[in-house]
């Protein structure tokens, strides 16, 4: 494995998010938190050779806000990449969603467009989530689907909620937001999978005070409608900072669907997340096999030594033979220092192998942020995975990237 560094040395990036044209391969984007310029913006890092060398530019902050962040970015067919954020204003009280599309294969980007406009007291906040329906399946081929948190920010109605919007002309316009979760629960950011027939599982972890557990709930019809909850599992939420960290280290789903065409796993959905059952940060897989209707037990799937830290998973899932990776921070090398592992199934999440991906650990002492994510993408021709994560080897938090080749 080599590791690159994609971002510049010269300023602070963390949260990254990737992704890869499934037809043309060699072009992989990333995008990330970015403070070159002072304010937090939003980096976006391009390579055209299949990541051995990358540009970098900056999205522009839309007009009346003073920063973006909490970026994400998903690949659209054939040519396209549309990246959702989160712009905040001066007082902090208009968190809005917002997305920017490319349709020339991120060498520009259009203007910004407001999915969700926040005000006042009722703050879309930053964690942002976008995705795309890619199943060769599906009714919906195309659709762009954001899920978010809305923080209401009252003493009258407490907590974070989930919402979700979609769009069905390639970013252009959004659909009226959709309230998923209980106004009286707090969540952090969702997941969102999408398996055969555009099938939409939105997921969620509730926090403390409340019983913690990951709940979903389904779209059949393309996000026009939800079914009612569907439990996967109960969570322990590991503290924030894990012990022996000053860094804030939030718990939130991810997910993943198989639109593969394997034959033991197709339509398999996976629920992934860090929990803090064993006494320790360990990250915990469950599978349904019916569509999000009905979900298996929890298993670990890190084989970390106990009482080793891991956390903040990223799945993909392969579209060309539904092999399953997750890569994620662990101290599991030489604590406190961090490592990225990757963790990767071929027999529909049953079992795990676990390798190493950063080439040296790297050291977080003193940090209170190291950002939220990481971020994966898959390369269906080859079925390689390409990594990209937050790392301070050179004595910054700066992007990298790895092709696990």
């Amino acid at each position: 494995m080599v590791n690159v560094q994609i971002s510049p040395s010269t300023s602070s990036q963390f949260e990254p998010s990737i992704a890869v044209n499934w037809l043309n391969p060699s072009v992989m984007v990333v995008v990330a938190v970015d403070f070159r310029t002072g304010p937090a913006a939003i980096g976006l890092y391009r390579s055209i050779d299949a990541g051995a060398t990358w540009s970098t530019t900056l999205l522009p902050t839309p007009a009346g806000f003073v920063g973006i962040e909490s970026p994400h970015i998903d690949y659209i067919f054939p040519n396209s990449f549309i990246v959702a954020v989160h712009a905040f204003d001066s007082d902090g009280l208009s968190g809005t969603v917002v997305t920017y599309t490319s349709i020339d294969n991120a060498s520009s980007f259009g203007p910004p467009v407001i999915v969700n406009q926040g005000y006042g007291q009722f703050v879309n906040d930053d964690q942002v989530i976008v995705t795309t329906d890619k199943a060769g399946s599906s009714p919906f081929f195309g659709n762009i689907y954001t899920g978010y948190t809305h923080d209401y920010n009252t003493q009258f109605i407490p907590g974070n909620t989930i919402f979700f919007n979609r769009s069905i002309d390639g970013g252009n316009t959004y659909s009226a937001p959709a309230l998923l979760s209980s106004v009286n629960e707090f969540e952090e950011f969702p997941g969102m999978a999408i398996t055969l027939n555009g099938i939409l599982i939105v997921g969620w972890i509730t926090q403390p005070p409340d019983i913690s557990e990951f709940n979903t709930r389904t779209s059949q019809d393309g996000g026009t409608a939800f079914g009612i909850e569907t439990r996967v599992t109960p969570v322990v939420v590991p503290p924030s900072p894990l012990p022996g960290y000053q860094f804030r280290c939030l718990t939130y789903p991810v997910m993943g669907g198989d639109i593969s065409n394997a034959p033991t796993t197709r339509g398999n959905v996976y629920a992934v997340w860090q929990d803090f059952r064993q006494g320790y940060s360990d990250i915990f897989l469950s599978v349904s096999t019916n569509f999000g209707v009905d979900w298996g037990p929890p298993q670990p799937i890190t084989n970390s030594p106990a009482g080793s830290q891991n956390f903040f998973p990223a799945i993909t899932v392969s579209p060309s033979d539904g092999a399953v990776f997750v890569s994620y921070y662990t101290n599991r090398i030489n604590p406190p220092n961090l490592d990225v592992f990757l963790a990767t199934s071929r027999d529909g999440g049953n079992t795990f192998t676990n390798t190493r991906i950063t080439t040296t650990s790297f050291s977080v002492a003193g940090l209170t942020l190291i950002g939220d994510y990481i971020g994966n993408a898959v390369v269906p021709q080859t079925d390689r995975l390409v990594t990209v994560w937050t790392d301070t080897r050179t004595g910054t938090e700066n992007i990298w990237f790895d092709d696990n080749q």
